[in-house]
């Protein structure tokens, strides 16, 4: 536990661990409760459910959204709900809290503290600037895209109101990020939409979170590279650090380990299933990215197929932290080095 930590985060040390899985469960209780008590007050002021009934209803989806579950009482998710901004903003806050990584909240909040106390905050962790500045840019370019290409589709924003639309949409453009909710019909929704999302789930959310995915960190570490190789830079530097070899390597092991596991998965599920190639693969990626977003296709699929997202799900969780404690931990010095040569390469 300890190692797989430090080797997912780089900002956690051995000593820490007592502290931190103390701090995880206060956190996670603390925002849980505060989204359960406005869900359940929303529910009990818009509907003649007794007070039992609501507390459950906004303890159960204030636990699904902070840990990134998705699970919802309504078979058609949060679609009733989706101009309902007291109950669509606390659960965007929820899975945004617990997707975005517990090492980011915990240096935001000891920052906060130490300026509270009028002492000076010392710079931010390399980590926690790279998901930040990520996730939070993804989550707008999520939001605009998808608000944008739905806009007028009449099976999803096109019958609301502007501020709907605008709620609705950002609701939407967000949970892709393994949050799991919808707030649209996902069997309506345009194609290209379906693309976005696909890339949003493949990226998923921030590191030690309750998020799936490659991680904003991994994308966002390859993007890196990808900017440093395009100037001709022999090093790669990010945010005024320069980003070691072996974690370059790590990122993009993980990312084509991630890519490969998709598609494989999809040739698979086709073969089995005979759908559609969009509303196959968005079912794969879902399960990778353990969003549990769906265009419906599910109930269609044969045995093989629910076994062959069960195992991607179980990889798409556990695998990004587990191959990357591995690499961290497998690092090692040859005494010697071969003779350097060059491929072509494009």
């Amino acid at each position: 536990m300890q190692l797989v930590a430090q080797a997912e985060t780089k900002t956690l040390r051995l000593g820490d661990t007592r502290r931190v899985v103390l701090g995880v469960v206060v956190m996670s209780l603390v925002v849980e409760t505060l989204v359960a008590v406005v869900l359940t007050a929303r529910r009990l002021a818009t509907t003649t459910e007794s007070f039992g009934s609501a507390l459950y209803y906004g303890v159960f989806h204030a636990i699904s959204a902070y840990n990134n579950a998705g699970f919802a009482l309504h078979d058609d998710s949060l679609v009733r709900h989706a101009t309902d901004a007291w109950i669509i903003v606390p659960i965007t806050l929820a899975f945004i809290a617990g997707g975005i990584g517990f090492p980011v909240v915990f240096e935001v909040l000891r920052a906060a503290r130490t300026r509270a106390l009028g002492r000076r905050v010392h710079g931010w962790s390399l980590h926690t600037k790279i998901t930040i500045v990520t996730y939070f840019g993804l989550l707008a370019v999520g939001v605009i895209l998808v608000t944008a290409l739905e806009w007028a589709n009449a099976g999803t924003l096109g019958p609301m109101s502007v501020p709907g639309k605008l709620l609705a949409g950002a609701f939407q453009g967000a949970t892709p990020r393994t949050a799991g909710f919808n707030s649209v019909d996902m069997a309506a929704v345009h194609p290209t939409t379906l693309l976005v999302n696909d890339a949003l789930m493949f990226i998923g959310g921030g590191s030690a979170g309750t998020a799936g995915g490659i991680k904003v960190t991994t994308f966002a570490l390859l993007a890196f590279v990808i900017y440093a190789e395009v100037r001709g830079q022999p090093t790669v530097h990010v945010m005024g650090r320069r980003l070691a070899a072996t974690v370059q390597r790590q990122a993009i092991t993980v990312a084509l380990l991630g890519v490969a596991a998709v598609l494989v998965a999809t040739m698979i599920l086709l073969r089995v299933s005979e759908l559609p190639l969009d509303a196959v693969l968005f079912e794969v990626v879902s399960a990778f990215g353990t969003v549990g977003l769906s265009t419906g296709i599910t109930a269609d699929l044969p045995a093989a197929g629910h076994l062959l997202l069960v195992v991607m799900m179980f990889i798409g969780r556990v695998g990004p932290i587990t191959l990357a404690s591995a690499l961290a931990l497998r690092e090692y010095e040859r005494r010697y080095e071969l003779p350097e040569e060059r491929p072509i390469v494009g």
